[in-house]
């Protein structure tokens, strides 16, 4: 009988204590390797009020799956997660429009707590004896091949060295991690900040912890070049956050001007966010840019790796970008599960599974805001979600919509978009033959008469 060598104890730094690099430290102590987390800010557990990016996130079956695996599926969904099964569009002129996600299989999607999240996941691994944390870290240098560290303690300003056999960057978008690979031969980098930005607004709940709104949607204010979304909160508020380009906030820099303009594009909001409210939210914050980060490869030799935005940084509209940051550690953990945890193999293989996907969901989320803002509002949108609708209906295991794809199955990305552009050919030949019988009844018809 063949023995299984069990796979080796691995020290491993995880470089940012964000949502992905906790939910990473959990995976990697699973698999009872020594986990080092070292985060940049204070400990997010004991401080009042957290500064930067607050956007309630959706969470799908992509993060559903990862949490799934380490037991807290259950407490974040079930006990914390509100289920959004529709987009409610709010026009103009107040009329409301549902538009279902998944009406055949009645799938929805969750608003979670991005705070929330993050002290949970924390909590999860904290939990494991060989998970520490170090918080006010700051990584000045790096050598990465080596695995050896170099960071600033921020309260005492003194620089501090440490080794791993791995290091983790889960440190988002400005990845210090990244930003060191990028001086490596043949790596591969691209950022792209989009004209708009975006704001964070309140509803609060309505009388004691009721929704002003229907509860389980994500309400869309649709207006062309630019939108405003409303996801609901646990106590009875929604966050509400305003996209737009920054010339369209430059120009709202007085009380009546923006007055004037919610009036105009979001006349059934006003009421509900409060005058003086959306003043006080609204000037006391500047609106945030929003980038996309594409790069490759994703490791260097069998010492370092990036994960989640410091991987793949994308634009919110989709959705995805806390759920595709979360199935890399679910498909980091299956390969070092694969070649029992063997870094040499591990790591370009998760490069080669994972670099291409992640370029792929940029662009569907670059793509999935002009739907949102735009797309919505017409009837040929509206059409084909009807059309998508019934195919999926008649034939489910051949016809996924793309939302449906992305968001309620674990289909790579590629195959996802790749699907979608059969779709888009079988209903152009569709089309076509349709018009072709048409025109031959029409000519049999004509004919007929003529004769």
């Amino acid at each position: 009988m063949t023995t299984v060598e069990s796979a080796p104890s691995l020290k491993i730094a995880v470089i940012g204590g964000g949502l992905v690099g906790a939910l990473a430290a959990c995976f990697f102590a699973k698999r009872n390797h020594s986990v080092h987390l070292y985060e940049y800010r204070e400990d997010i557990r004991v401080v009042e009020e957290v500064r930067g990016r607050s956007i309630n996130l959706a969470l799908s079956a992509r993060g559903r799956a990862a949490l799934r695996e380490i037991g807290l599926e259950d407490v974040l969904v079930k006990e914390h997660g509100i289920p959004m099964r529709a987009r409610m569009i709010h026009g103009k002129d107040g009329k409301l429009t549902e538009i279902p996600y998944d009406p055949v299989n009645k799938n929805c999607i969750y608003s979670v707590n991005r705070r929330y999240l993050n002290e949970t996941l924390l909590n999860a691994a904290e939990k494991y004896p060989n998970v520490k944390f170090f918080f006010n870290k700051k990584l000045v240098s790096a050598d990465l091949d080596n695995g050896e560290l170099t960071l600033l303690d921020r309260k005492t300003m003194g620089e501090e060295q440490a080794s791993a056999d791995l290091i983790v960057g889960a440190d988002g978008a400005f990845s210090a991690v990244r930003r060191i690979m990028m001086k490596k031969p043949l790596y591969n980098f691209s950022q792209t900040y989009i004209e708009h930005g975006y704001m964070e607004l309140c509803i609060p709940p309505k009388g004691e912890g009721k929704f002003a709104m229907a509860k389980n949607n994500l309400h869309i204010w649709p207006r062309g070049e630019f939108m405003m979304i409303a996801l609901p909160n646990q106590d009875g508020s929604y966050t509400v956050t305003l996209f737009a380009p920054f010339k369209t906030f430059e120009g709202l820099r007085t009380r009546e001007k923006l007055l004037l303009f919610f009036r105009e594009q979001f006349p059934d909001a006003v009421p509900l966010l409060g005058e003086d409210r959306l003043m006080k939210d609204f000037f006391d914050n500047s609106p945030l840019p929003l980038v996309s980060v594409k790069c490759r490869p994703f490791h260097v030799k069998n010492s370092a790796v990036i994960m989640g935005d410091a991987a793949h940084a994308m634009v919110p509209f989709y959705g995805q970008g806390m759920n595709t940051g979360f199935e890399d550690c679910l498909l980091l953990d299956r390969l070092l599960e694969k070649y029992n945890s063997d870094l040499t193999m591990t790591l370009p293989a998760f490069t080669e599974l994972r670099c291409t996907d992640a370029h792929v969901i940029c662009d569907l989320a670059m793509y999935n805001y002009v739907e949102m803002r735009d797309l919505v509002n017409r009837k040929s949108f509206i059409f084909r979600k009807h059309l998508d609708t019934i195919l999926y209906w008649l034939f489910p295991n051949t016809w996924v919509p793309l939302y449906n794809s992305v968001h309620f199955s674990r289909m790579p990305f590629q195959k996802c978009t790749a699907n979608r552009a059969w779709q888009e050919k079988v209903i152009r030949r569709g089309i076509y033959l349709l018009s072709a019988v048409l025109f031959a009844i029409l000519f049999g018809i004509i004919n007929r008469k003529r004769f």
